[in-house]
């Protein structure tokens, strides 16, 4: 697929100047972004944040507070998006590690998420990612580690080891 670099397309976004027409070798908004209202609000290359209105009531846990996997998802939008600024086509990326210190518990808020790189290299970048509430307080901190795969590696549509697997556990079995 040909067509604007990320960075320019999620700028664009940003700044609502994105064009019908404009396209990336990225999807967005991802599926998993619409779902839980994960909206993109600053962009810049290894860098974004991102934001997320969460209340108890819909992403509660057992204790009557917000479930600390919705503020790893969060943390994750915004690390996926700050390293997305720096792929291109015939690459993909994935989340290898994700480490998150909870700082504070969290009910009903706006949480915005801003990750930033702070180790690029060719094939595992570590990045951080402060998670704050609507007044500002920090609620959790992230630490990641990001895999820039190329090329075969990155066609989701090749078979793996020369044949697609049939049954569940034949991609183990070879």
């Amino acid at each position: 697929m040909t067509g604007l670099p990320v960075l320019t397309y999620l700028q664009r976004h940003v700044s609502g100047e994105l064009l019908p027409a404009d396209a990336t070798v990225l999807q967005y908004p991802t599926p998993i972004s619409q779902l839980l209202g994960i909206e993109i609000v600053a962009v810049d290359e290894r860098a974004a944040t991102v934001r997320m209105a969460v209340s108890t009531r819909v992403h509660g846990n057992q204790q009557g507070t917000l479930h600390g996997g919705t503020i790893a998802e969060v943390a994750d939008a915004a690390i996926g998006t700050a390293h997305s600024t720096v792929i291109r086509e015939g690459e993909s990326f994935a989340t290898i590690e994700l480490s998150l210190r909870f700082l504070r518990p969290v009910w009903h808020t706006t949480l915005a998420a801003g990750a930033w790189c702070e180790h690029a290299g060719r094939t595992v970048s570590h990045y951080r990612c402060e998670i704050r509430d609507d007044e500002n307080r920090l609620v959790a901190i992230a630490d990641s580690a990001v895999m820039t795969v190329r090329e075969a590696d990155a066609d989701r549509s090749a078979p793996r080891h020369g044949k697609e697997a049939t049954n569940a556990g034949d991609h183990i079995r070879g």
